[in-house]
């Protein structure tokens, strides 16, 4: 059973990341997205800016200088800056949620990465992979990992692997600062081209014992020194809807492209029927409908991480909530993608990229919807007979 032995912290202005409103990080983005993509990885210019708004101190604890900041103001910043690149927003996303991954390092661990200063950009792998070695003092650690957003920018890596004293598939996350790995150009996909999810490569390199955490506290939410209710819920809880944020912002995006043009076509077009004209409205209608939902979706479980209890059936129903905006958000695009006309859909053109961006985002695991769906009867269906009428 998940619990928390902190209170909930009600977000106030003081929480807001940055970012929500900084013209100069969506400016960059949006300046760059084009040329980014091309690249397969940001520019300089708007990873520094994204730094700069506070994305990487996010979760980083307050006694080390960060922010501990909410989750409906993350899904707020993330979604403002992927309505000018969704690659930006992802990286910026996973770099926030990687500081709070790395909150679960014992404390000399969180001073390494630290002690200099919050502003650290930490890539993950939590697919176990490679191999760690059990040695005095800690761990030798080589293989190969895959398909880390950011990593070309990364100044940390947590990368996972198995344990092989453990009984079970028990697996730890390792720290791995940058002087200990390389990075190799792997990262070829259809959609978010400009995260750069490379693969890392890691020969023989030591990891402390302070460097290194279980998978299963982050997994579950575990109490431990300087963790806040930010740090101390569990993983599925808010992974969903941090990856969700981005394809909300792209959505938003292409429903603005459309709507231009849309508007341009009725204008140079007169003699357009009714008939041609109601389906354009229709589009408008139906798109925006979704994409409005999904965003409420996505706010109402991002306050639920912020202020409710912390039990199974909030867990799926976040999953279930950010599963359920993903695909919103899918039919949405997929519709203005259908009906923009050939130059709205060129190769060179804004809408295919969100297109090829919110595709790829719902293709994650983490949204899953029959898993999510799976969950969430669970949860629902185990529960005491006497909460069965209890919905979130």
């Amino acid at each position: 059973m998940f619990h928390s032995q902190y209170a909930p912290r009600r977000a106030g202005r003081d929480d807001i990341a940055p970012a929500a409103w900084s013209p100069d990080v969506v400016a960059s983005a949006s300046a760059h997205a084009a040329r980014a993509e091309e690249d397969r990885r940001l520019d300089p210019e708007t990873v520094r800016l994204l730094t700069e708004a506070g994305f990487p101190r996010y979760f980083v604890p307050r006694a080390l200088g960060g922010t501990e900041g909410t989750f409906t103001d993350l899904v707020t910043a993330v979604a403002g800056v992927a309505d000018a690149d969704a690659s930006a927003a992802w990286c910026a996303a996973l770099w926030a949620a990687h500081s709070r991954f790395a909150a679960y390092l014992p404390p000399q661990g969180q001073h390494d990465l630290w002690s200099a200063g919050p502003d650290v950009r930490i890539a993950a792998a939590v697919t176990p992979s490679g191999g760690a070695e059990p040695v005095p003092g800690g761990w030798t650690l080589g293989g190969e990992w895959e398909c880390l957003s950011g990593v070309d920018f990364a100044d940390w890596a947590l990368l996972a692997a198995r344990d092989p004293r453990a009984d079970g598939p028990a697996v730890r996350l390792h720290a791995v600062p940058r002087s200990d790995f390389t990075v190799r150009d792997s990262w070829h996909s259809t959609g978010l081209r400009a995260t750069g999810s490379n693969t890392v490569v890691v020969n023989a390199a030591f990891v402390p014992d302070h460097r290194s955490f279980l998978m299963a506290d982050l997994m579950n939410g575990a109490s431990g020194p300087g963790r806040t209710r930010c740090h101390t819920v569990p993983a599925q809880l808010v992974g969903g809807i941090v990856f969700a944020a981005s394809a909300l912002g792209a959505a938003r995006h292409a429903l603005e492209v459309w709507s231009r043009w849309a508007a341009a076509r009725l204008r140079a077009d007169h003699a357009a029927s009714g008939r041609d004209t109601l389906a354009l409205h229709r589009t408008l209608a139906r798109s925006a409908g979704d994409v409005e939902a999904a965003g409420l979706l996505l706010r109402s479980a991002a306050l639920r991480a912020d202020l409710d209890g912390v039990t199974e059936r909030a867990v799926a129903s976040n999953r279930r909530d950010a599963a359920a905006a993903t695909n919103l958000l899918v039919k949405a695009v997929e519709r203005l993608f259908r009906t923009g006309g050939v130059h709205a859909r060129s190769g060179e053109g804004e809408l295919q990229r969100c297109w090829r961006d919110v595709h790829t985002i719902a293709a994650h695991g983490v949204l899953d919807p029959e898993a999510a769906a799976n969950a969430y009867a669970e949860a629902v269906l185990t529960e005491p007979k006497e909460s069965s009428l209890v919905t979130t």
